[in-house]
């Protein structure tokens, strides 16, 4: 048999002369100024009835609980202190439906292993305000033993309070409650935290969540970490230390947020806020390499950053570490100066691979090794890629770098060896030892000049990012491109040719991922030419009009994962 003073809560007795000569309860009494006695919540699961694990209400002797995947056992595998105790199972949870007027101060549950099953993990939660919202008291609790254990926990919250007993593990392995006692409000007054320190500190903008671990004093059992006014999820290490999860949508944009700690009544209080810092993506430095070693100036192409007299070099001069928001293209010479030179301006740092380059994925050798940059630009190559180029390139894009491939109209060979951008880049896609096709891109064989209107007007970065919307793009002699989703699913259209239906075919723009790097391409260098470049070269100033520099700049800041 139970004790008897498992069979019930009393909350509230009225003392008078016909109960003098009754028998009172003893335990936890108390007697209140106003003659008002008190006694502790004690919840056995002895009287009431449950037998499926089907959530309902069920009036147990302290009062109506919900029991939701959960049911009061009484087999001979259920571990009970009497007839019967709380079997949960699954993220089962055991919830009062009525408050507790007299608060809470210490909080005991045995708990204990149904039958032979493996071990299960809980957690203890408490709300003042009727159930609107709860707080985590202490720590995970996970049951070990067939036998009772006891969970102890303190809340020491007046008033009104009620209490919910959580399964986290989601297992099928059940657990058995039996002996809730919830404890009066004892009068301790709980103090104000103090923040000293948080970890991290700051973050960049469109972060992953992460543990935010803060370092202070005074923290109890119910101290919440706030994130603004948001109450986070906290979990009690010890008086010193708390930690909560930070989502990754309370860090998508650059700004700063509040953090704080808060103690709940009686007494407690928020302590001194620390500032936490978004900062934006765009400050973080990204390195840009743009291609010289495939005859981008023969002819009269110039598609370099700067051509120092038709011999690119690694660093462009004068040095980037000079250019200010009024530097202007011609600061260097090249038919795509302005596109380096905008990166500039961010912050971003871009070189050359000479034609006396190598490019190699994971060499430490090579200083210009790819996997030293994040974003690989190729303008209009006009010699065809070597197998270890190729292997290295896509490597690259494989393990989370940006390649940004421009090709050209057909019956473009500017240096006379065979070759030209759309067989190039046909080539690459197809004959490599990687894989065929791994972008799902194939440049047509054609030759078109159009201004269109016809973008995809959807969400993505390229098209709507921080560098403005992109309406309007124009080829002056360039080439389409056909996308195979069955080689790669995420190959997406971006622009295509005024008039036609957005589809797999007839696109002038279009990007795609492989392993988790990203890739785009376009069919005409008109788009970043700056109409800047050595004597006699034929040109045309393109990144200035229409939405040229907004399409570029998006696609650049993309490959590079800022946007």
């Amino acid at each position: 048999m139970k004790p008897l003073y498992k069979l019930s809560l009393i909350l509230v007795l009225f003392i008078s002369a016909c109960h003098k000569n009754e028998v009172e309860p003893t335990v936890n009494k108390k007697v209140s100024s106003t003659n008002q006695v008190v006694t502790t919540l004690i919840e056995g699961f002895e009287s009431g009835s449950k037998t499926a694990y089907t959530a309902a209400d069920v009036t147990l002797s302290s009062g109506i609980w919900n029991m939701n995947d959960a049911l009061i056992g009484n087999s001979t595998s259920d571990r009970k202190i009497g007839t019967q105790s709380a079997r949960v199972r699954n993220s089962g949870k055991l919830t009062m439906k009525f408050d507790k007027t007299t608060g809470a101060g210490t909080v005991t549950i045995q708990h204990a292993k149904y039958g032979t099953d493996a071990n299960g993990t809980w957690q203890l939660w408490y709300s003042i305000n009727g159930g609107t919202s709860y707080l985590q008291a202490g720590a995970n609790v996970t049951t070990t033993s067939a036998t009772f254990a006891t969970a102890s926990f303190t809340i020491n919250v007046a008033g009104n309070v009620r209490i919910e007993i959580r399964k986290t593990d989601a297992g099928t392995n059940r657990i058995n409650f039996d002996e809730i006692t919830v404890n009066d409000y004892s009068g301790i007054t709980n103090p104000i935290p103090t923040l000293t320190t948080t970890s991290p500190s700051t973050c960049a903008a469109g972060a992953a969540a992460f543990t935010l671990t803060v370092n202070g004093s005074n923290f109890m059992n119910g101290s919440v970490i706030k994130w603004n006014t948001a109450n986070l999820t906290t979990t009690f290490v010890s008086a010193t230390l708390l930690t909560a999860s930070v989502s990754a949508s309370l860090v998508a944009t650059a700004g700063t947020a509040s953090v704080t700690v808060f103690n709940p009544t009686p007494g407690g209080g928020t302590s001194a806020a620390a500032t936490f810092a978004i900062t934006s993506t765009s400050s973080a430095i990204k390195k840009f390499l743009f291609d010289a070693k495939h005859a981008q100036t023969a002819g009269n192409a110039d598609w370099v950053i700067d051509q120092d007299n038709n011999t690119p070099q690694r660093i462009p001069t004068p040095l980037q570490s000079n250019i200010t928001s009024s530097t202007s293209e011609t600061y260097w010479t090249g038919a795509i100066s302005a596109w380096g030179i905008a990166l500039a301006k961010l912050g971003h740092k871009v070189e050359t691979l000479p034609s006396t380059g190598t490019i190699t994925y994971g060499n430490t050798s090579n200083a210009q090794d790819l996997s030293n940059y994040n974003v690989f630009v190729i303008d209009e190559p006009n010699t065809v890629f070597t197998a270890a180029e190729k292997t290295a390139i896509l490597q690259f894009v494989q393990n989370g770098g940006g390649l940004c491939m421009i090709a050209n109209h057909n019956i473009s060979d500017r240096n006379n060896d065979g070759w030209d951008a759309p067989a190039i880049w046909n080539d690459f896609f197809t004959n490599n030892t990687i894989q065929s096709n791994p972008f799902g891109f194939s440049v047509d064989y054609n030759n078109i000049s159009v201004t269109s209107s016809n973008v995809f007007t959807g969400s993505h970065p390229v098209m709507n990012g921080t560098s403005g919307t992109v309406t309007q793009v124009q080829f002056n002699s360039g080439a389409t491109i056909t996308l195979n989703n069955t080689a790669n699913p995420n190959a997406k259209g971006l622009v295509w040719h005024s008039g036609y239906t957005q589809n797999n075919f007839n696109i002038m723009s279009a990007v795609s991922t492989f392993g988790t790097g990203r890739a785009f391409i376009i069919g005409d260098s008109s788009p970043m030419d700056d109409g800047t470049g050595a004597s006699g070269n034929v040109l045309y100033n393109g990144w200035s009009v229409y939405s040229h520099t907004k399409l570029m700049m998006n696609a650049s800041l993309w490959l590079a994962k800022v946007q």
